[in-house]
């Protein structure tokens, strides 16, 4: 499967909408209560992009964003502004963020990883599209510097260090990242209202796994 690296345009993505999607599966029992199970350990994400194209300029770059990801074929980088960076999406990214593992003397390669916690819960999302430059690593609380300390694949998330963390000394980062997404549709329905504007209602994206 190909990807393109290469992010959806922003400005034609102001009115998207879309969010997590988990999947269950429920039994009601005779008895009234219900046995529930998931066959996914991790969400994926759905979003729709089509509500923010009004202006035919705008239209025009969507099909020529569509038409070289040849429909559903090829995917692409995704900016979800709900949720984009390694804290809230209104606070700034620091080397703390996260926790990625701690370190044991040998292991030199850690998955960058963003966790949601609520109450006693969590769930740990790996995150495999960082963006370019946003990158912030420290170990035992130490920052660390890029190219230097450590490398990383921004097309995979795995950050790698020149030298392996000592034994025990905790390794966290702070990132900005993208969804690794498709098109979900081989179709794109173009509206054309009035003149010099137009809409295209639907556009259906959704997250690949890597």
């Amino acid at each position: 499967m190909a990807f393109h690296e290469i992010r959806f345009p922003l400005e034609i993505a102001l009115g998207a909408s879309g969010g997590p999607e988990r999947r269950t599966e429920i039994v009601t029992l005779g008895s009234g209560r219900e046995e529930r199970n998931s066959p996914w350990a991790m969400s994926r994400r759905r979003f729709n992009a089509g509500f923010g194209l009004k202006k035919l300029d705008d239209i025009h770059e969507a099909i020529a964003f569509f038409e070289a990801r040849h429909g559903r074929l090829h995917g692409f980088r995704w900016r979800d502004r709900a949720d984009w960076k390694s804290g809230s999406p209104g606070a700034p990214v620091t080397p703390l963020d996260q926790a990625l593992g701690e370190g044991d003397g040998a292991r030199r390669e850690f998955q960058l990883v963003k966790t949601y916690v609520s109450g006693e819960a969590s769930y740990a999302r790996e995150i495999v599209k960082p963006v370019v430059g946003s990158l912030r690593v420290a170990v035992a609380g130490e920052a660390m510097e890029e190219g230097t300390d450590f490398s990383a694949d921004h097309a995979t998330g795995v950050v790698t260090f020149a030298v392996a963390p000592g034994e025990g000394a905790a390794v966290t980062a702070g990132f900005e990242f993208d969804v690794p997404v498709r098109f979900d549709t081989d179709f794109l329905d173009v509206n054309l209202a009035a003149f010099e504007a137009g809409s295209v209602p639907d556009i259906p994206v959704v997250e690949i796994r890597l």
